[in-house]
């Protein structure tokens, strides 16, 4: 007998989880196990769990006994956002296999899994496409003034002037610099080449050989050309002890005066004083992030007070397919390596 266990939440329950784990390609029979992580919570309630979880990783969070003695003999383990902690691997004695239906893995000790032999973790990216679209339209609504303009007159103004006024151009007449070239990343370098912009990028993992093969008309290019050379600058990093608070003054600092700084990645990338010292001074254009270090935005916020920034409430990857489809993107992605 396969033992699976499924733990679901409020936005992937376990039953849909059950679902993708009777499509695996394992020996039968499959006893499948069902438990839920905060099944009384609201959606919008969990949220504040979320933001908790991606920000102090799994371990300070607890699982039922129950779990615990589930994933004593447990083979697979198939999570949405259920924290996977140290405590729970050193119950997990026969683990194999990790799938986990979304990009981050925050809520997962990887250096827990990693100090174990025979354990590999399965992501999968369910949001990609709808991130890279929105991370395209961001970028028209501050280069183009659309976000600031709508603003304005619903507030009963009729704007024609802006903060960007003397650097305005076409949208094609920019070049767009890549920090992090993933799956989102590759997504939005297709659709800005597709558009006839130039395109260049910065990725620690890729060589311009592998690109060029893929069929990208990108150039790769260290961080700082990307920062001094680029007209619109876009994060698609991971927040991984390298990355933390990559995007400082040294490199914002190298940026035009007329270019942008585009966030639908992770606030902890940025370091955030330096960002909104940049953005008070007027050192760049503006900037356009759906990220913030404090959700839900405070009244506070210092970013609130400039008329440079378009802010939008962390929504890139917030579609209805996305999520629903996650379980199946990650059923066929452990059948690969299965």
């Amino acid at each position: 007998m396969t033992n699976i266990v499924v733990i679901g939440d409020p936005f992937v329950p376990a039953e849909n989880l059950a679902v993708a784990a009777k499509g695996l390609i394992l020996d039968p029979p499959l006893n499948i196990q069902r438990f839920e992580w905060y099944p009384e919570k609201s959606r919008s309630e969990f949220r504040e769990i979320i933001k908790k979880l991606e920000h102090d990783g799994p371990n300070d969070f607890e699982l039922t006994a129950e779990i615990m003695a589930a994933v004593e003999t447990a083979e697979y383990l198939l999570v949405h956002l259920a924290p996977v902690s140290r405590k729970l691997l050193t119950h997990a004695k026969k683990l194999k296999i990790i799938g986990t239906c979304r990009g981050g893995l925050e809520h997962i000790d990887l250096v827990a899994v990693k100090e174990l032999d025979d354990l590999s973790v399965i992501n999968v990216i369910r949001n990609a496409e709808p991130v890279a679209d929105f991370t395209i339209g961001l970028m028209y609504a501050t280069v183009r003034n659309i976000a600031t303009s709508a603003i304005q007159v619903k507030n009963g103004q009729w704007p024609q002037n802006f903060p960007n006024d003397a650097y305005k151009t076409s949208f094609s007449n920019l070049k767009v610099g890549l920090v992090g070239l993933g799956h989102i990343g590759k997504i939005v370098a297709k659709r800005l080449t597709a558009l006839g912009l130039e395109v260049s990028a910065y990725d620690a993992f890729i060589d311009q050989t592998t690109l060029d093969q893929e069929g990208y008309q990108v150039k790769l290019k260290s961080l700082k050309e990307i920062f001094s050379e680029s007209d619109v600058v876009s994060l698609h990093l991971r927040v991984v002890p390298e990355t933390k608070k990559l995007i400082d003054h040294s490199l914002l600092k190298l940026m035009k005066p007329s270019a942008y700084l585009i966030n639908t990645a992770r606030p902890d990338i940025i370091n955030r004083a330096d960002l909104v010292e940049c953005l008070t001074n007027k050192q760049i254009a503006g900037a356009g992030i759906d990220v913030l270090w404090e959700e839900p935005i405070t009244p506070n916020e210092p970013l609130l007070a400039l008329d440079n920034v378009v802010i939008t409430s962390h929504i890139a990857g917030d579609t209805i397919d996305a999520i629903e489809r996650s379980p199946q993107l990650l059923q066929t992605e452990m059948n690969k390596v299965l």
